[in-house]
């Protein structure tokens, strides 16, 4: 059987980045508890390429790559940065370039960052309907933070630990399911 994959993706084009913090903690956590590999990428490492990238049989390498990668993940944690009430145009776009039937059934953890409470909301308002799109199989724990969340960028909030937790625990029942169907699948 082979290892489970984990991938991370963060919509924030800035260094450093909270969202990309709080997407790496659920993806290292998940990862360290259940021997699962991780793959991380955030904007900043192919946001030239993505933005002059309209038809992703057209797109250079380093994207077909992290499409590839995505795409073939067992789960998904992605998370983006809050502008005018809504996730980056940058994460909707690489996502717009993803097949529709690429992420179906694919655990997704949903995560968001912003200045305040007041965009608490986009995480089931904005990334659900998104992946709900792919027939993606959502957890049911989003998770939003803010500023007050975080210390040097980390997560540090007891509010904001426990909800990681909680996601992480739901995630790894979902690799568990998904490793026990590759089991069963071996066997037959």
């Amino acid at each position: 059987m082979n290892q489970l994959h984990i991938v991370g993706f963060a919509g924030s084009s800035s260094l450093p980045s909270r969202t990309k913090s709080l997407v790496e903690t659920i993806v290292e956590t998940t990862a360290q508890r259940s021997g699962a590999r991780t793959t991380i990428y955030d904007l900043v490492d192919i946001h030239p390429s993505l933005g002059a990238t309209l038809d992703p049989r057209q797109a250079p390498p380093d994207l077909v790559d992290l499409i590839d990668t995505i795409t073939n993940a067992d789960a998904l944690v992605v998370g983006s940065p809050v502008y005018k009430g809504t996730y980056t145009g940058l994460f909707k776009h690489l996502f717009d370039l993803i097949d529709p039937k690429a992420l179906k059934d694919k655990p997704v953890v949903l995560t968001a960052t912003g200045g305040s409470e007041r965009h608490a909301l986009v995480v089931d308002h904005g990334l659900r309907p998104l992946f709900a799109f792919f027939s993606a199989d959502i957890l049911s724990t989003g998770i939003y933070a803010t500023e007050p969340d975080f210390a040097d960028y980390q997560p540090a909030s007891a509010n904001l630990k426990s909800r990681i937790e909680r996601v992480v625990d739901e995630l790894g029942w979902r690799l568990a399911a998904i490793r026990n169907a590759d089991l069963v699948a071996q066997s037959a």
